[in-house]
């Protein structure tokens, strides 16, 4: 596959860089489908070390002409892909993972919840969602970032109202002008405290945050069933 775009997601003035780094075939041919959350592996062709990463696509299923990351630059490959230019080639391996199936949940409700880069698995599911809205009930997003520049797709996260999707976002930390929640994903769950009959929860992060929510998921009702991870 080639780089067909990259672009910094987050502010300038952040201490860590994340881009959004999109791939289309090399060939011109169609991406094959692909469950909502999963992952693909990417390396760079003849290169040994660093090794071929795991990266979630964060592009809906349905876009067949491209594979879209979030991709946080830190050592080793996810520091080269980030600074790779249009029309760089790329060995993509992949899909793989079970990723979210939401297919056994319709008319459910629905949680995605997921901090940092972690929003990327995300976006693939509320992409998909978009244009099949009326097959499930309330779905909200509960986003949560170390401070306000750190935020990720913030002005596609604020275009969610319009199809009837609710999104909380929050801070670790924060000073000056943030009016938002501070604190953690978790937090804001249990002061929701949505039902968790008929519903279901789609965790994406770290493991600290993922132990935490499916806690705190499971004080408000949730089966295990009903905690999807995506690897």
């Amino acid at each position: 596959m080639r780089v067909k775009a990259s672009e910094k997601l987050n502010s300038p003035e952040c201490d860590e860089t994340v881009i959004h780094l999109a791939l289309a075939p090399a060939s011109g041919d169609r991406l094959p489908s692909f469950v909502p959350g999963q992952i693909a592996r990417i390396g760079l062709p003849g290169l040994k070390e660093p090794q071929p990463g795991y990266f979630a696509i964060a592009s809906e299923p349905e876009n067949n002409g491209v594979f879209e990351f979030v991709i946080k630059q830190r050592p080793g490959i996810a520091h080269l892909l980030s600074t790779l230019e249009s029309g760089a080639t790329v060995e993509v391996e992949g899909p793989i993972g079970h990723g979210f199936e939401l297919t056994p949940f319709a008319g459910c409700d629905l949680y995605l919840i997921g901090v940092g880069t972690g929003v990327a698995p995300l976006r693939s599911v509320w992409r998909h969602l978009i244009p099949h809205r009326e097959r499930y009930g309330k779905v909200s997003i509960y986003c949560g970032f170390l401070t306000p520049c750190h935020r990720l797709l913030t002005d596609e996260l604020e275009s969610l109202a319009a199809h009837d999707i609710q999104v909380s976002v929050s801070v670790t930390s924060s000073s000056g002008s943030w009016d938002g929640p501070i604190g953690y994903v978790q937090d804001e769950l249990k002061r929701d405290a949505p039902p968790g009959e008929n519903a279901v929860a789609c965790l994406a992060g770290m493991n600290t945050m993922v132990d935490a929510c499916r806690e705190t998921l499971h004080n408000l009702g949730f089966d295990d069933s009903h905690i999807l991870l995506n690897y």
